[in-house]
């Protein structure tokens, strides 16, 4: 929705504040704060949810706050000592005052396109070619410019999409086909059904450089268009873009546009943020330090190459998605990286890659309103994109987030992430009957991506569905899945934290079917993952007490208390709600399970807290409460 002050208009989608027709420049930070402020209207903001909020888990002192607030200020043209917009409550933090009226978004639309019409233009979409961009050879062998062979796949790629009324498939899924199948175009053509291609290659003569393209029917292998440039090699960035307009001439399909947004004019810091893309496409996480040190000799060479910083954040994040599993994840890193693509749109605001990947960021670190801002934003700016629909979806819920999924698997058939995604939505509203049919088509998909090393692993489907299997009470049927997402590969990222949901499921299966030392075993299985992990230790506190060990189950229960207040210090409050009730239920304290519960279905900033409430094994001993009804009825109806 955008919000309308006074003269003013502050458009999360957009991310940016109108007064009137005229933009106001804000930095991303103060844009941040006013959001935060402007949505809790006229609630009272205390300096610590502020600083919470701005600068999570970044040590800053109450000068910065002040800073910015002032700012604002000067932005709104507002008055401290008689404020119209911003009160300050001395020594508690500070509250919007002006009244506050909402309108809805059009976010989800193209820039000039109504919702409907762009959903229409998707599944139009979707009917269109399909196109890739393959490596160009490297003709001379030259070692010095291997790295161009990905660097001009890279920016041609870039180019089609915004210019082609093409499916024009992203680099990272290009790479990852190569991997697996190799390189000859039949078999790339069968793994991301293709229709098109473009074949190229490029030679160094001297200080020249000549690149030659084909755009060629993937069935056939006939050229349907050809392009070559020839010219000095520190214009290789204009050789680009003549083939690029070479193949609109052709095809017919539009003028070129300039330069891709987020670019650079420099050649090395292009070298070094394509040598750091390389790396990061090669999911190894032992690459990680020399990729970041690549995107930051490129912005080394280039402040302003701003999708170098998109890179940068990128590789940050890998680095903090290691340690997710952890009751205190590395946060400083996701701190980090959500700096380095707040730099980038400083540098360009219309640069859609920047506002999908910190849309994705910020849902890691809580923050699900700005994230769906963000996504809205990329949407808007670049809707044939798969991966913007995907990021809108993961920020969104209730039907925006299933709508968004269906763009997105138009544009990318095979994406394993979005049937996890789409049950999340069927579980949260208790219609198990159709989260089963989505998983397990999911789990077809799982397996056939089962040996596979890609950036979005399939990853989790049979656990979650084993969960629903249990919750059905069709408890071999469950133990099945679990033992199947075991032995799916846990050497992948995510991988070793799907491994111990696994074992969990198992656990709980075995304490349905009266077997405790079974469980036992599942779950300690599962803490040798994770020894930490709040949900095993409350399953082993079950599990031992079942067993007749009261004093190891009173230990475990302990342990988990110890590890929820972890969750709880690392700033993973949901997860540390819903472990604590199910702690609650496991001793018997439904009273206060149900209030941990509705503590964790108040909380507004993330929508989706509590999802898997319905299928918690752990919270069975509610189920035939009438409070649990209640519960349940307000999870459906958030996810509306």
């Amino acid at each position: 929705m955008t919000y309308r002050f006074g003269p003013y208009t502050l458009d999360p989608a957009a991310y940016r504040l109108m007064r009137d027709a005229d933009v106001i420049q804000l930095s991303p930070k103060i844009i941040d704060l006013l959001l935060y402020l402007v949505a809790r209207q006229p609630a009272l903001v205390s300096k610590d949810d502020l600083f919470k909020a701005l600068w999570p888990d970044v040590a800053v002192t109450d000068n910065a706050l002040t800073q910015a607030v002032s700012e604002l200020r000067q932005a709104l043209g507002d008055d401290p000592s008689k404020p119209t917009y911003v009160q300050t409550v001395a020594r508690r933090g500070y509250r919007f005052i002006a009244p506050v009226t909402t309108a809805a978004p059009v976010a989800v639309a193209s820039a000039g396109m109504s919702a409907a019409t762009d959903i229409a233009a998707i599944e139009a979409i979707s009917q269109q070619p399909t196109i890739a961009v393959l490596d160009f050879a490297n003709v001379s062998g030259d070692r010095e410019l291997a790295w161009l062979s990905s660097g001009i796949a890279e920016t041609v790629t870039n180019d089609l999409r915004a210019t082609a009324p093409l499916r024009v498939v992203d680099r990272m899924r290009v790479v990852e086909s190569v991997k697996r199948g190799g390189p000859e175009l039949a078999a790339v053509r069968a793994d991301l059904h293709l229709d098109l291609a473009v074949t190229g290659s490029f030679q160094r003569a001297g200080s020249r450089l000549r690149i030659t393209a084909r755009v060629v029917d993937a069935a056939s292998g006939e050229a349907t268009a050809e392009a070559k440039a020839d010219g000095p090699l520190e214009q290789v960035f204009e050789l680009q873009d003549r083939i690029v307009s070479q193949f609109a001439d052709a095809l017919r399909i539009g003028t070129k546009q300039p330069r891709s947004l987020g670019d650079t004019s420099s050649l090395e810091a292009y070298r070094a943020f394509t040598e750091g893309r390389v790396r990061l496409e090669s999911l190894d996480a032992s690459q990680v330090p020399a990729t970041i040190a690549d995107f930051e000799k490129a912005i080394e060479l280039d402040p302003r190459y701003a999708a170098a910083h998109v890179g940068l954040a990128n590789a940050r994040f890998w680095q903090y998605e290691m340690s997710r599993a952890r009751n205190q994840p590395d946060a400083g890193l996701l701190a980090r990286a959500v700096d380095h693509v707040r730099r980038a749109i400083e540098l360009e605001r219309d640069l859609a890659d920047a506002h999908a990947t910190l849309s994705f960021l910020l849902m890691s670190a809580g923050r699900a309103t700005e994230a769906l801002a963000a996504a809205r934003r990329a949407v808007a700016l670049e809707p044939r994109y798969w991966g913007n629909q995907f990021r809108l979806a993961h920020a969104a819920w209730g039907e925006e987030r299933l709508q968004a999924l269906e763009r997105a698997r138009d544009l990318y058939q095979d994406f394993p992430f979005v049937h996890f995604e789409m049950a999340m939505v069927h579980i949260a509203r208790g219609q198990l009957e159709r989260a089963e049919p989505v998983l397990r088509e999911g789990t077809v998909v799982q397996d056939r991506q089962a040996d596979r090393k890609q950036r979005y692993p399939a990853k989790g489907l049979h656990w979650l569905l084993g969960l629903v299997r249990l919750a059905c009470s069709d408890p071999s049927e469950a133990l099945v899945e679990f033992d199947r997402e075991i032995g799916s590969g846990s050497w992948q990222l995510y991988g070793p934290e799907f491994a111990m949901n696994a074992h969990d499921g198992a656990g709980f299966t075995y304490l349905t079917r009266h077997e405790p030392d079974a469980a036992v075993e599942a779950f300690r299985k599962a803490l040798a993952l994770f020894p930490d992990h709040a949900r095993s230790l409350v399953g082993l506190g079950a599990a031992l007490v079942a067993a007749g060990d009261v004093d190891g189950s009173q230990a475990a229960l302990a342990k988990a208390a110890t590890a929820i207040e972890a969750l709880r210090r690392g700033g993973r409050s949901s997860e540390s709600l819903i472990a604590e009730a199910m702690s609650a239920a496991v001793q018997g304290d439904a009273e206060r399970a149900f209030e941990t519960l509705h503590a964790l279905l108040d909380k507004p900033d993330i929508p989706f807290s509590g999802w898997t409430i319905p299928i918690e094994p752990l919270l069975a001993p509610l189920r035939k409460l009438p409070e649990y009804q209640r519960v349940t009825g307000r999870l459906a109806e958030r996810a509306r």
